[in-house]
């Protein structure tokens, strides 16, 4: 049959190698795509990192930077702490020195007025003229010459102390010479017999008045006495004195040392005064 030259003309579809190749590329477009995107992020993703640890490592520049500024000016202030307290320190040295040697100075004039008339004390007045108008001396000018005035003060304390103690022994021994040639007098041996007797004793005025008149029979109540023919020496008459250097070395010489020596001779030969002396008239010695 032959066709119908007025039947409608049909266009071809597209086969489907064709339609599978478009396929292909397409996909294969989409996947080139997908790869340069990922491509593009990864990149960008390093670019970004890299920015981003760029900038944490300049923060943490800066931080350092910051820090070690911020260290300087503490250690800066510390420093201006440090010498402001050392200049407080070094004021406070100043006027503590200064203190002393106006103090040493006032300690001075109280050891010079001391001394006095009794030792030399030129060095101590020439190292308080040194230490005139202390306030403009320098520090160190200041507190050596407080120091040797300081000593010199000293030296003339101990100098004054010496003194003082040398004329008190003397005085001592002037008034123990005195005492001694006191009581080396029958008035001054009976007061120093009254008062031993008493004292050490117990025995009152009857007994004073038996040692009295024994003693005075025996020697007259003097310590030179001595009897030629028994040798008997001293106020109570010891036979021989020697017997006497039991109550002190100087028996010879001390009514006081004889009248302590012969009050324990009564005592232990006796028991009292009056039973010395009833035996002294019975017997005539005792």
């Amino acid at each position: 049959m032959q066709p119908d030259s007025n039947a409608p003309t049909t266009t071809a579809a597209p086969s489907r190698p064709d339609t599978a190749e478009e396929l292909t590329r397409s996909r294969n477009r989409l996947t080139a795509q997908r790869r340069a995107r990922r491509r593009m992020l990864a990149a960008g993703g390093v670019l970004a990192v890299g920015v981003i640890a760029g900038t944490a490592f300049t923060v943490a520049g800066v931080s350092n930077q910051q820090a070690a500024a911020h260290e300087a000016a503490v250690l800066n202030a510390g420093s201006s702490l440090n010498n402001d307290a050392q200049d407080v320190y070094g004021g406070l040295v100043a006027a503590h020195a200064k203190k002393d040697a106006a103090a040493t100075i006032d300690a001075a004039g109280v050891a010079l007025a001391g001394a006095e008339g009794k030792v030399d004390t030129a060095p101590l007045a020439a190292s308080v003229a040194s230490l005139e108008g202390f306030e403009l001396l320098a520090f160190d000018d200041l507190t050596n010459r407080t120091a040797q005035t300081q000593s010199q003060i000293g030296t003339v304390q101990a100098a004054v102390a010496e003194y003082d103690r040398a004329q008190a022994a003397q005085a001592a021994a002037a008034e123990a010479a005195a005492q001694l040639a006191n009581a080396n007098t029958p008035d001054g041996a009976r007061a120093v017999a009254r008062t031993m007797a008493a004292e050490k004793y117990g025995w009152g005025a009857d007994q004073f008045s038996a040692l009295e008149q024994l003693w005075q029979k025996e020697s007259g109540w003097s310590y030179t006495a001595y009897n030629d023919s028994s040798g008997a020496t001293g106020i109570p008459q010891s036979l021989p004195g020697s017997k006497m250097a039991t109550a002190g070395a100087d028996w010879e010489t001390s009514a006081a040392t004889q009248i302590a020596w012969g009050l324990d001779y009564i005592a232990r030969s006796y028991g009292t005064p009056a039973a010395a002396w009833s035996h002294s008239q019975a017997m005539n010695w005792y």
